[in-house]
């Protein structure tokens, strides 16, 4: 079994602090994003959508998106401390808050970063117009998380989940495009801390 990953990209890392809090170590396969690796005909015919990350397993299924290699994780090897729920009810509140911060808060951070860094003008026909408006759509939803932490101690409830590796990867790797907590989103920066002060979170963008 091998993890193909770009160390200190966004989706790969949320898969390594995820790696870490299961205290699992797999074979790592680095693909060189800024080169292109990605796009060759030989990486797209091992995983289908060309992207990182992708779990291949032992014998040569390869598993693709995120969240697909966190359950199969969780499912298959290390049930233990469940990220993604232990009941029916619970895997599928901690999926509803995970696909929100993928969809409310990733995705539009990713977007600003696309379409306004200069570093990303080799992989996209950037409209800055558009990440620009998408930025405005991720403060928003900063806002309101900051809100929503000042009446639960994680993002899905009182536990820590996937939902929270998703959401601080995010806000950590965005910097880059310009995304900061702001002072008066004192539940939000309590958060950021405590998440980032499992030792887990040490080895999310690690090289």
């Amino acid at each position: 079994m091998k993890l193909l990953t770009t160390p200190k990209a966004i989706s790969p890392a949320r898969v390594h602090f995820f790696l870490a809090e299961k205290g699992i170590e797999i074979e790592r396969e680095v693909v060189n994003l800024m080169e292109g690796e990605h796009r060759t005909s030989e990486y797209r015919a091992t995983v289908p959508n060309g992207r990182v990350p992708a779990l291949q397993l032992d014998d040569g299924t390869v598993l693709c998106e995120t969240t697909a290699i966190a359950r199969y994780i969780e499912e298959a090897l290390q049930p233990d401390p469940p990220l993604m729920g232990s009941t029916p009810l619970e895997r599928a509140r901690i999926e509803m808050f995970d696909r929100m911060m993928e969809l409310e808060l990733m995705l539009p951070m990713a977007m600003t970063f696309r379409h306004t860094h200069p570093a990303m003008k080799a992989l996209e026909d950037q409209v800055p117009e558009y990440g620009e408006k998408q930025r405005a759509v991720a403060e928003r939803r900063l806002k309101r998380l900051d809100k929503e932490l000042g009446e639960r101690e994680y993002i899905a409830g009182e536990q820590f989940t996937i939902a929270d590796i998703t959401a601080w990867c995010s806000i950590r790797f965005f910097r880059a495009a310009g995304f900061r907590i702001a002072d008066e989103q004192r539940h939000l920066a309590d958060w950021f801390q405590r998440v980032g002060s499992r030792p887990a979170a040490e080895v999310a963008f690690a090289a």
